[in-house]
């Protein structure tokens, strides 16, 4: 007959999975990708190396729990911000300055989330990132062309385009702490959208 966990074990090892990825979560984020091994991951969680691989086969595994976890908060926040603007145009600049202001604020994290070298599985959640927030852009883009604010075009393209130019910007300044081209988003997110404005950016 095989062996059924009781309730309790249950219990007990899904709290255990929770500790070890809110341990894995803040690993990523003091120490990105190359810093975030099994065994320091077990550490900080107060676990045995054996238990982490218990819940994740490898590496790769927690981490991409760790990343559908972390891109959900921070597409959300996006969101939220971008829906709060008002334009079309104004919610394009309030999408990309918010995705850059929190990446700034985690750079650690951020920078495995965009640009460090890390494992196949890992790069295969990195387009599903950036889809996220594409996506979210987008309707943002589809939007002004149906009210007539912005000028046609096809608003995915044109999402996926801000949000590359965007994450290429932000690598520099997530490795060095120089913050300086950032600045400079706004300017080419109005002029790459042939808004209105885009001559007074």
């Amino acid at each position: 007959m095989p062996y059924r966990r009781t309730p309790k074990v249950q219990e007990r090892l899904d709290a255990q999975r929770e500790t070890i990825v809110a341990a894995a979560t803040r690993q990523l984020a003091e120490h990105g990708y190359s810093g975030c091994s099994v065994a320091a991951v077990a550490e900080r969680a107060g676990v045995a190396v054996g238990s982490v691989y218990r819940h994740f086969p490898t590496k790769a595994d927690l981490v991409v729990h760790v990343f559908r976890q972390v891109v959900t908060r921070e597409v959300e926040a996006v969101r939220v911000a971008s829906a709060a603007a008002g334009e079309p145009a104004e919610r394009v600049l309030a999408a990309v300055e918010t995705f850059a202001q929190r990446a700034l604020k985690a750079p650690k994290q951020a920078y495995a989330l965009l640009a460090e070298p890390v494992d196949a599985l890992i790069d295969a959640e990195r387009l599903e990132f950036r889809r996220a927030y594409t996506e979210v852009i987008a309707e943002h883009v589809a939007a002004g062309v149906r009210q007539g604010v912005l000028p046609p075009q096809d608003g995915r393209l044109t999402a996926a385009a801000l949000v590359g130019a965007a994450a290429e910007v932000l690598i520099g300044p997530l490795t060095s702490g120089n913050a300086g081209d950032v600045a400079e988003l706004r300017t080419f997110i109005l002029r790459a959208l042939g808004g209105s404005d885009a001559r007074h950016a």
